[in-house]
C-alpha cells in the first residue's frame, strides 16, 4: 500500500477549518477522508514552525465580573447570567455597549472591544454549553 501525500493547500484548508469555534478535528478529518491523528500532527508541525504563533501570542485574557441572578429568579428559569469585562486602564474608552446572549449567558461589553479577546470569550462560553 502506498502512502498518500497531501498538498500544502489541502493541509492549510483543513487547518483553517479546525480553527473555527466549535470545530471538531475528528469530524473534519473524517469528512475529508484523512485520519484525525494526521491533522493533529499537521497542527503540531505548524505550531512548531511558528506559523500561526502570532495569533496564539495575541490572545489576551480579560478580567470579568459575574453578576448573580436577580433575587427570586432561578438559573433554571432561563434568566441569563451577566458577564461583563472589567475595565482595562491602558485601553482608550469609546462610547458604546455590546450585549450578546450566548449559551445561556449574557455578555455585556462597554467601551473599546478587542476582537481577539471577544473571540476567546465566545469560544469559552460555547464550550461550557
Amino acid at each position: 500500500m502506498t502512502r498518500r501525500t497531501h498538498s500544502a493547500a489541502f493541509k492549510r484548508k483543513l487547518l483553517r477549518l479546525c480553527e473555527q469555534p466549535g470545530a471538531s478535528v475528528a469530524a473534519i478529518a473524517l469528512e475529508h477522508g484523512v485520519n484525525a491523528n494526521l491533522v493533529f500532527k499537521w497542527r503540531r508541525n505548524r505550531q512548531r514552525s511558528g506559523v500561526g504563533a502570532a495569533a496564539a501570542k495575541s490572545a489576551v485574557l480579560l478580567p470579568v465580573c459575574l453578576e448573580q441572578t436577580p433575587a427570586g429568579k432561578s438559573a433554571e428559569s432561563g434568566t441569563p447570567m451577566v458577564v461583563s469585562a472589567a475595565p482595562v486602564a491602558a485601553r482608550a474608552e469609546r462610547a458604546g455597549t455590546i450585549e450578546l446572549e450566548v449559551a445561556g449567558a449574557r455578555l455585556c461589553l462597554r467601551g473599546a472591544v478587542d476582537e481577539a479577546s471577544l473571540c476567546s470569550i465566545l469560544r469559552a462560553l460555547r464550550q461550557t454549553a
